[in-house]
């Protein structure tokens, strides 16, 4: 099975096994999402999605939120897909506990000769607590770079855990989180099939971001540490 199959499984089953539960208001909304004590903090390597695909967002957000304008919707400026989360978040993480250069070191040296990184943003999916756009690498470059920053950090005694929640293959963008109880289940989840299949189009990624961040990606919270060029 390639690559772009086995997502498309992943996607199919996590959207139906949700789809129904969401109709029926049976969520799992995030209780920490508006809490002002949430100090959880970490290191990601972020892809950030371009213009056009970001309009096509904000108009199926734009949709949503006619129906419930409650839930959190994930503002442009925060929209990403993760390359890798290098420290996920944790309470208690401070910048001034790692030596940001020696990240930046091995990143690069995982970058030498990266193949091209383009993705392609088909359709939706969904969970009980969010709904993401399905994200696809058209080629091998994603991939490849995580391995290599998977391996590379093996070889170094920095905090670090990679793959300790579990191993990331996918590509996609997180859109909308529940918060709290849907005004209309069964309106939102028929709006949600609508775009099942919606095409939001494609890019190259031309760079990417070490950065700062919460568990949300907030522009306001993220300190970006460094851009690397593709």
């Amino acid at each position: 099975m390639n690559k772009h199959n086995a997502l498309s499984q992943l996607y199919d089953r996590l959207f139906h096994q949700s789809i129904g539960k969401i109709g029926r208001g049976d969520l799992l909304p995030d209780q920490m999402i508006d809490h002002p004590g949430d100090n959880r903090r970490g290191l990601t390597l972020l892809i950030r999605p371009n213009d056009e695909i970001k309009d096509k967002i904000s108009r199926f957000q734009q949709e949503m939120k006619s129906i419930d304008e409650e839930q959190y919707y994930q503002p442009a400026a925060d929209l990403h897909i993760t390359a890798l989360s290098i420290i996920s978040c944790y309470d208690g993480f401070n910048l001034e506990d790692v030596s940001i250069p020696d990240y930046v070191q091995v990143i690069s040296e995982s970058m030498k000769d990266i193949p091209e990184m383009r993705l392609h943003f088909h359709g939706i999916t969904a969970t009980q607590e969010a709904i993401m756009i399905q994200g696809f690498p058209v080629d091998n470059g994603l991939e490849t770079l995580r391995d290599r920053i998977r391996k590379n950090f093996g070889f170094t005694n920095l905090q670090q855990s990679i793959d300790l929640r579990y191993k990331l293959s996918t590509a996609h963008l997180t859109s909308i989180r529940f918060r709290k109880a849907l005004k209309s289940a069964d309106k939102f989840a028929a709006a949600l099939q609508k775009y099942r299949e919606t095409d939001f189009g494609e890019m190259q990624a031309a760079s990417l971001e070490l950065v700062y961040n919460d568990w949300y990606q907030k522009n306001i919270i993220v300190k970006t540490l460094h851009r690397f060029t593709l």
